[in-house]
């Protein structure tokens, strides 16, 4: 059994019944909100291929308005995520779409937030809990929520990287793996930066004040 470990053998510890359909889809719902950095105010939920066929029966609807509720896979509340949301004014809608996907178990994300901010993100459960956000709004990405990871969005021009990357730099902050992703040359992009330790809020301050970049996201691992 060479190169499986401990966490592959018993999976992820989570409320069930599946790791994929529920862990995995509470974690996705939690990075959502993560992302947009607001309270939200209601969310547009879309399941497609496994999502769609089988979330009655595993709870991916409860767990995925859970994690956007801010809750992790582990949490008992997720069987009374809907009442919950509810409490707390949270306006949601699952949806379901026979619409082909390069994942079956993927769900799409549209939040819109207390003070205005609006996101979409198309998330995928890879199985035993973990995930993938792969599009944030028109940005293909790859975010897991494993690492800690910085996430900017900024306009697509000479010294942006270099001057994000120098802030971090100076304060011993050590990069473990960075990956641009831009719409076209000279228009918006997305960075994502996988750091070996959280960066300080004050940090991302001076990162959001870099010229050329719009918006900093932090995400701790979930």
């Amino acid at each position: 059994m060479t190169g499986v470990g401990v966490f592959d053998i018993i999976g992820p510890v989570m409320i069930g019944p599946s790791s994929s359909h529920t862990a995995g889809a509470a974690r996705i719902g939690r990075m959502a909100r993560i992302i947009l950095k607001d309270e939200v105010e209601s969310a547009e939920i879309t399941f497609y291929g496994s999502f769609a066929k089988s979330y009655l029966g595993h709870g991916t609807d409860k767990a995925i308005v859970a994690g956007i509720l801010g809750c992790h896979a582990d949490d008992p509340i997720i069987r009374d995520a809907f009442a919950i949301a509810k409490e707390r004014g949270l306006k949601f809608s699952i949806n379901t779409s026979d619409e082909e996907t390069p994942h079956p178990n993927t769900s799409k994300i549209v939040l819109t937030g207390k003070k205005g901010g609006k996101l979409k993100i198309v998330g995928v459960s890879l199985g035993g809990g973990k995930v993938s956000v792969v599009k944030i709004n028109d940005f293909d990405v790859e975010v897991t929520g494993e690492t800690y990871t910085l996430i900017t969005v900024h306009h697509d021009e000479p010294g942006v990287v270099a001057n994000v990357t120098a802030v971090l730099a100076k304060h011993q902050i050590n990069i473990s793996q960075m990956r641009v992703f831009r719409k076209a040359k000279h228009q918006d992009a997305v960075m994502i930066i996988d750091t070996d330790g959280k960066v300080p809020k004050e940090l991302l301050d001076n990162i959001e004040n870099v010229v050329g970049v719009s918006r900093v996201m932090a995400i701790e691992p979930l």
